[in-house]
Order: structure tokens, then C-alpha cells, then sequence
């Protein structure tokens, strides 16, 4: 179905010129909250007007006693088309227009508050509605801002789903921009939802087009509904007798409310998009679903309600959705993500998965991490397929650079064990747009859209042409080993008057009795203790002599004191042993290497550390909680790495060459200054 943009732009400004009558008694914060619900009830009116006698005819004639759902059953069969929603209401826009002037904000209360429950709910209780219309009311502006709606065709004849849809983007872009709001927590950019789509379906469209097939798509932050909605639109392409089954949850009320009633007006169960936080409630538990795709909020903060996410990670483990490990509280992304593995269907068919997130999945955290274990947990299930950087300036709340994860767990055989990285960020996949919407400068043109789906969907693997941008790894190349390697603790000893200030000045001799401190650093000002000691056994022997006759008996801790002020680190002492006889390690010399998870952690550290660090060791004592070997497991993709393109510098008699030309501009400028 085609989008006719100029009906779009045009509804769009209309419906923001409204805004003008607002101004003054509502802060620009707060015109999408009046601007927003009235284009859903005008929607919702020019779809039922039509239907509307043969409603309360059929009101008039329910059986006494009847329960709600039975009630609905029948009014929802009066409206026809398949849509969930009716009003009891004798009005319409056209009959309140008809109506006094001064009654508009009575009649609109019972317009409102007789749509059916679960519409109802929606301008009630999740876009708060009737507060916005006593606020109208009071300030005497309600009658101009109704009239303005009367005006608007919104009958689906008029403006397709579609292009709902895309009028709801672009008035919350604009009343985002003007309340600094962050537009982006609201939709996704319609080309990178064209492209997760795409993305998802191109391995799939010859199993899609056979008959009575049933595919059920889900997001869990479903904002208005922009993704299951495309994804819709374009599986009704491939075959317009599809059935889909659209499910989702919103957090945020107003996003909710929108995406709701565009179920409504679609036809769609609108009680399959649930209201509430995805992580903590899930509102479709023990569904599963063929396709899942989201665009989750970046970076955002779950410590407010960590305690029942990790309740549910600690008590059930694998068998709930955070078994594999909990990310930093500073970003859920990957709570999303594994939110979304576990509801991947089970069956022959499985399930295909289409996320967007920023950079930090990628590699934040270090072995053993959350981030690291999550990672380590999709990788060696072999579910991840394949991941496309985007171009940066593609969203409109942030510049930076994202990525798109394909994940499946029913990988075509000659995918499985590798993962495709895409570098879609290359200038070729994008342009520049004439007129920037907040922080969005750049989109991607159908044309590239469809080449990075053909460079996924052929697997290239490098070479040139469209390959340069496509790398095809075994999943392993991801994983690392991170070894301990320590060094062996050389320390000298001596009482000297530098040293003994030091063991003065610590916490725990300190706490000794003043007669205790005096008879300590007289014992250990002998003569012998000055010598300086190159073995810490030679000095213990000393030491203990010399402290022999103390008359207290002094701790651990103070002995422990005594060593550490009295000791400096020398590359020539002898190294120090403990009681078994083998090498203490000097803690601040420990440093770990990460071993390619394909080669082995000895041979590695024989040929790239021992020959430079020759009294070097491996603690083979830090071992992975998983496989119980040597070194911890660690998973990480540095995509920057895989296609880094060195780039020479220039040749010197070059820069010296544009060295001196700005100091001749530099100098002529400061002539002119003096003339």
C-alpha cells in the first residue's frame, strides 16, 4: 500500500495548527497530550459513524442480564469489519457539532466514557483525558479546539493504517522537539524498522506464501506500534491471505494509548498489547511467538526495580529469563534481549529475532561479566545469525552508531556455527537529508536497504564489491580466554630511619599502648636490622631475634605492619616464597592476556610472554566457573576491529609543505593587523 506523504505532511500541520489555540493556556510541553487523543477519538468516530444506529439498535435489544464479554460480543458483531470497539453514546463529531456550544464538554464526557471497556480505558486512565478536557473547558477554548477536530477526515477510505500510523510519528516528533522530550523512546525511524523487517522475512518468504498460514509477531516496547505494524504490511505483501496475530507491551501510557487504538481500528485483538514494564510483568507469559523485533530504550538506568529481576534470576535460574547473567544496572538492553530469546518458539518452524541496540552489547564487560556471560550464553547456543552496523545520525534522540542483531534458533545448516557481521555504516547505504528532525541527519534509501538485505541474505564474505563490507566468522573467533599471569614479589628489608617514620605513622601501630610503640621501634633500631636484606627469610630470622625479649605479645596485624613499612620493591632482592616453597605472586605486577578461544592458553603464553617476561607464570588456579579450565571465558565483538581500514599518514615534505603555508597566512594576517 502506498503512503501519500503530501495527505500526511498536510493532516500533520493541520492538526499542529491547532496548537496555536492552545498556546498561552497549555505549555508546549503539554500540546501533545490535548493534540494526540483527539486525532485517535476523531479516527475512532469516522470509523464508526456509519455504524452507529445499527449499534444502539442492537443495544436496545440485548437480553436482559447479559454478562459484558457476551455484551461486546454482539455490539463488536454490529459494527462489522472485525473491529473490537463501539460507542453507546447518540453522538457523533458531526451531531455535537450540531449541539450547543456551551454543553460540548458534557456531551463530550458521555461520548467518551461510553466507547466499550477496553477503549474506554484508554482516554480514561492512560491518556487522562477528561482532565485535559476540564482544562479546555475552564479556559474557554474547548468549543475552538473541537471544531478544528470536526474538520479532519480520518475514515480509513480517506487515510489508510499506514498512514495513521506515520501522522502519529510525526506529531510526536514535533511535540517531543518543543518539550525537549525524547522523541526516539517513542518510534523507530521508519527505514531501519523497513530494514529489521526485511531483514527478518527474506529467508522466509517462500514458506510465507503457502495457504492458511498463521504467524504471530511480538514486540515487548512496542511504543505506537510502528514495528508491528510494518512488519504486517510487508508480510501482507508477500501474501495478503496471511493471518497475523499482533502482539506487544508499552510501559509508556500515551504510546500505549495510540498503539492500542490502532489495533482497534485494524481489527486486531487490542487485548494482546498489554500495558506495563515488559521486564518485571511480563503481560504474555508462556507465549511464544514466529517473529520478535524491538527498538528497547538505550542505557536506561533498571535499579529501580532490579530486586525482582534478580529474585527471578537467582531462583530459577536458566529456566527463567535472566539465567544467563544480569547486565550493569546502568543498561537493560540486554534484559530486552534475553526477554526476547525466551520466547522463541520450540517447534519446527522456530523463531526469528530482529533487535536494535547502541554499541555497549557489543562489548561492555570483561570475562565472567554479566554482559560477557549473556553474550557467551547466545553465542555458544548458536543462535546469533548476524549483526549490521547502521550509520550514525539515523535515530532522532541520538547520533551515535547502532546495531541490528538477527538472532534464530533454527539456523539454515550452512549458517550454523558462524555469524555474518555487516558494516552497513559506509557512506554508500546512506544519505543526507535535507531538513535534520532533532538528532536525526542522515536516512537510508530503499535502494541500499535492499542492497544490505542482499548482502545478508547471499552471505557475502568479504572480496570486493558490496563483500568488502561482509564478514562471515565462527562464532568462536568471539571468544577469548583471560589468563592470569603473575610475577613473581621481590622485596628488600630494612630498618631504617625512613622506615621506621612509615611504621610510625600506620593505623595499627598506632593503637598501640605509647610504653608498647617505644620498646617496638627500640628493638628494631639495632644495628643489624639497618643492614639492608635482599631475602625476606634472612630478615624473618633476624627480625624474630631481635624481638625476642619485647615484653607484649603483639598480633598478625602489627606484624603484618611492620613488614609492610620496613619493605621495598627490588628488582634484585631474592624473589619471596611462601610456606609451601613456590613463588608469591607481587599483586600489583598481575596482569592477565586474553587467549583466542581457539588456540591454547600454554602455547600462547609460551611464545607471547614467557620469552619477555622469562619469571612470569600462569595461576592456573583462576579457572572458568563453567568448563573448569584454566583462564576465564569471555565473549566479546569488537566490529570495528574486523573492518578497520589502516590508513597512512602523509608524507612529511606534505605536511611540512602546509606548515608553512599557514604560517605565511598566519604572518600576513598579523601585518595587516599593524598597518
Amino acid at each position: 500500500m502506498t503512503v501519500n506523504s503530501k495527505k500526511v505532511q498536510s493532516l500533520s500541520s493541520f492538526s499542529w495548527s491547532i496548537a496555536e489555540i492552545l498556546r498561552g493556556d497549555f505549555k508546549q510541553s503539554e500540546y501533545g497530550k490535548v493534540i494526540l487523543p483527539f486525532v485517535v477519538l476523531r479516527r475512532l468516530d469516522c470509523i464508526l459513524e456509519s455504524s452507529k444506529e445499527a449499534v444502539l439498535e442492537a443495544a436496545q435489544n440485548l437480553p436482559k442480564g447479559i454478562d459484558e464479554h457476551t455484551q461486546d460480543m454482539i455490539l463488536f458483531g454490529a459494527v462489522g469489519g472485525g473491529l473490537k470497539v463501539y460507542n453507546l453514546s447518540k453522538f457523533t463529531f458531526k451531531t455535537l457539532h450540531g449541539q450547543d456550544p456551551n454543553d460540548i464538554h458534557k456531551n463530550l464526557i458521555d461520548y467518551i466514557t461510553k466507547f466499550n471497556a477496553n477503549v474506554r480505558d484508554i482516554f480514561l486512565d492512560k491518556f487522562l483525558f477528561t482532565d485535559q478536557l476540564k482544562r479546555l473547558k475552564d479556559a474557554g477554548i474547548l468549543w475552538q479546539v473541537f471544531e478544528s477536530f470536526v474538520q479532519i477526515d480520518l475514515h480509513p477510505s480517506h487515510v489508510s493504517n499506514i498512514e495513521m500510523g506515520y501522522l502519529f510519528e510525526d506529531l510526536i516528533r514535533r511535540f517531543s522537539e518543543i518539550s525537549n522530550e525524547t522523541a526516539g523512546e517513542h518510534f523507530t525511524p521508519r527505514e531501519v524498522i523497513h530494514l529489521i523487517v526485511d531483514l527478518l522475512l527474506i529467508n522466509d518468504a517462500d514458506a510465507l506464501v503457502s495457504s492458511g498460514i498463521i504467524r504471530t509477531v511480538y514486540d515487548p516496547a512496542c511504543g505506537t506500534g510502528g514495528m508491528l505494524a510494518i512488519a504486517e504490511e510487508e508480510m501482507k505483501k508477500l501474501n495478503p491471505k496471511i493471518r497475523i496475530e499482533l502482539f506487544g507491551q508499552e510501559l509508556n501510557g500515551e504510546s500505549f494509548g495510540i498503539c492500542k487504538s490502532d489495533m482497534l481500528v485494524t481489527g486486531h485483538n487490542p487485548d494482546q498489547i498489554a500495558y506495563g514494564n515488559t521486564l518485571t510483568d511480563d503481560a504474555h507469559k508462556d507465549k511464544k511467538f514466529h517473529y520478535i523485533l524491538s527498538n528497547p530504550p538505550y542505557g536506561v538506568d533498571w535499579k529501580k526495580y532490579k530486586d525482582p529481576i534478580e529474585a527471578e534470576a537467582q531462583t530459577q535460574g536458566f529456566n527463567s529469563r535472566f539465567g544467563a547473567g544480569l547486565p550493569r544496572v546502568s543498561d537493560g538492553q540486554l534484559l530486552f534481549l534475553m526477554h526476547m530469546i525466551s520466547k522463541m518458539r520450540d517447534d519446527e518452524t522456530g523463531s526469528r529475532i530482529g533487535i536494535v541496540m547502541n554499541g555497549s552489547p557489543l562489548f561492555t564487560g570483561g570475562a565472567a561479566s554479566g554482559e560477557s556471560e549473556i553474550r557467551r550464553w547466545i553465542i555458544e547456543n548458536d543462535w546469533l545469525e548476524a549483526i549490521v552496523a547502521l550509520p550514525t545520525d539515523l535515530f532522532y534522540n541520538t547520533g551515535i552508531q547502532t546495531y541490528v542483531w538477527l538472532l534464530t534458533n533454527r539456523k539454515a545448516k550452512n549458517r550454523r556455527g558462524k555469524v555474518q557481521l555487516i558494516d552497513a555504516s559506509n557512506e554508500c547505504f546512506w544519505q543526507s537529508m535535507r531538513k535534520s528532525l532533532g538528532s536525526k541527519r542522515r536516512e537510508i534509501p530503499e535502494t541500499a536497504r535492499q542492497e544490505i538485505v542482499n548482502i545478508y541474505h547471499e552471505q557475502l564474505n568479504g572480496g570486493s564489491g558490496w563483500g568488502e563490507f561482509s564478514k562471515i566468522f565462527d562464532t568462536a573467533e568471539f571468544g577469548y580466554r583471560e589468563i592470569r599471569v603473575e610475577r613473581p614479589l621481590k622485596l628488600n628489608f630494612q630498618c631504617s630511619e625512613e622506615r621506621l617514620a612509615k611504621l610510625k605513622r600506620d593505623k595499627i601501630f598506632i593503637k598501640l599502648t605509647q610504653r608498647e610503640q617505644d620498646e617496638l621501634i627500640k628493638s628494631l633500631s639495632t644495628h643489624t636490622l639497618k643492614t639492608l636484606f635482599k631475602n625476606r627469610e634472612g630478615f624473618e630470622k633476624i627480625l624474630k631475634k631481635s624481638l625476642q625479649d619485647i615484653s607484649f605479645k603483639f598480633s598478625a596485624p602489627v606484624k603484618k605492619a611492620i613488614f609492610s613499612a620496613l619493605a621495598e620493591k627490588d628488582e634484585t632482592a631474592d624473589i619471596c616464597l611462601d610456606t609451601n616453597g613456590n613463588p608469591e605472586p607481587d599483586t600489583e605486577l598481575r596482569d592477565t592476556e586474553l587467549v583466542p578461544l581457539k588456540e591454547n592458553w600454554q602455547m600462547y603464553f609460551d611464545k607471547e610472554t614467557k620469552p619477555y617476561v622469562p619469571d612470569a607464570w600462569v595461576d592456573e588456579t583462576y579457572k572458568d566457573a563453567k568448563d573448569g579450565q584454566v583462564g576465564r571465558v569471555g565473549y566479546e565483538i569488537n566490529f570495528n576491529r574486523y573492518f578497520y581500514k589502516y590508513t597512512p599518514p602523509r608524507p612529511p615534505l606534505e605536511i611540512n609543505n602546509d606548515l608553512k603555508l599557514l604560517e605565511k597566512e598566519i604572518t600576513d594576517l598579523i601585518k595587516g593587523l599593524t598597518v
